[in-house]
């Protein structure tokens, strides 16, 4: 296969409603799309990247400007056969957290192209060693007022889904709230993760404790901005009696994983493919957590396109140790997809493979343009 076209989109997601969490309030997403164009045009594999500049830092017009910089400067697999070339090209390039999205986008379009050309759906160009043939999704309740975050949750619940995600703000009285309103919606019977988006310092994480244990919470995800010492003091404080403490804007590379295990205040990584880099270095990271006493759930970021729930979807077949999987909200929260058809989950929140070659999903390439918001930069070889 022979690539002459690599194409990259600027595009904005809109949401079915307004979403908030304690870093971010937004109405759509702003996300990129790779499309990599081979074999005179029969060919076209899509990447998808969310850069999130509360995640990894940076912009959608820097990934942009990291793709071109990332093609033109490294030796880019024009001519592409097999999937070792990809992750040649992967490993060559540096382990900054700023370029990750770009990596991510890149890494996946050139995968959904070689799938396509050799008929595969990429799950094939993986080690099948965790491989499972079912996830089971959680779902997640974002900050919201109480009518709201009430519907959302019986929405949930008549999905007969009991893995919850909840947001926290930095308001105790409006967390307790939102924890009493889920555990009567649920009438008590859910498995609870509380995500905090680094809203918490020392003294409010502490003065949580008592609702941790009330409402029988599992994880807490990053209370704290990245290396915030006072993270020694909560984790002390709370690792008495199972509870999980989950890393996600402290865990963006490899590096900053190794450091977080030598640490040993967080004993979970939030494993998200935008975020670390896409599939290469996602499960170089999960391989090292396998050999090391820190667990992992497979994550997504808000506002992913089918193109990057069909990606989550796979790493989350891949991996069935991983302990809680998010993901595939396509049609509880997008008004247009870039898929033909939604990546989502049924009752239960269960979900299993994509069928057809590459990525295993369609492209409307209409939407794709009406979604995008910036001419398309276009790199040949």
């Amino acid at each position: 296969m022979k690539i002459e076209q690599v194409k990259t989109y600027k595009i904005s997601l809109p949401f079915l409603m307004d979403i908030s969490h304690s870093l971010t309030k937004s109405a759509s997403a702003q996300n990129i799309v790779v499309e990599m164009v081979a074999d005179g045009g029969k060919i076209k594999g899509y990447g998808e990247g969310a850069p999130r500049d509360y995640v990894t830092g940076g912009s959608q017009q820097e990934a942009i400007e990291n793709i071109q910089q990332i093609v033109r400067n490294n030796p880019f697999p024009w001519e592409l056969y097999e999937a070792s070339q990809i992750w040649d090209f992967i490993d060559g390039l540096p382990d900054n957290k700023r370029t990750n999205p770009a990596i991510c986008a890149l890494e996946m379009a050139l995968l959904d192209a070689l799938g396509k050309a050799q008929e595969r759906n990429i799950i094939k160009f993986f080690p099948h060693d965790f491989l499972r043939s079912k996830v089971y999704y959680g779902c997640g309740l974002p900050l919201a007022a109480k009518e709201k975050l009430t519907a959302m949750g019986h929405r949930i619940k008549k999905l007969e889904i009991n893995k919850i995600k909840l947001k926290m703000g930095g308001i105790l009285e409006k967390n307790q709230e939102a924890f009493e309103i889920i555990h009567r919606v649920f009438d008590g019977d859910y498995d609870l993760k509380i995500d905090v988006n680094c809203a918490w310092g020392d003294e409010l994480a502490l003065r949580h404790i008592p609702l941790l244990k009330k409402y029988h919470v599992q994880v807490v995800e990053q209370p704290m901005v990245p290396d915030d010492p006072a993270i020694a003091r909560f984790a002390e404080a709370i690792g008495d009696w199972g509870l999980r403490l989950m890393a996600d804007e402290s865990a963006c590379t490899y590096s900053e994983v190794e450091k977080l295990n030598h640490e040993g205040h967080y004993n979970m990584i939030n494993v998200r493919l935008s975020k670390l880099g896409g599939f290469r270095k996602s499960l170089k990271i999960i391989e090292y957590l396998r050999k090391t006493n820190l667990s992992f759930q497979i994550g997504c970021h808000l506002g992913e396109s089918g193109i990057l729930s069909a990606a989550g979807r796979i790493l989350s077949l891949l991996c069935r140790d991983s302990l809680y999987d998010d993901g595939s909200y396509d049609h509880l929260l997008l008004k247009k997809n870039i898929t033909q058809q939604p990546v989502s989950f049924g009752l239960y929140g269960e979900a299993g493979p994509l069928n057809g070659p590459g990525l295993g999903v369609e492209i409307s390439e209409k939407n794709l343009n009406q979604l995008r918001v910036a001419p398309v930069l276009l790199i040949e070889r």
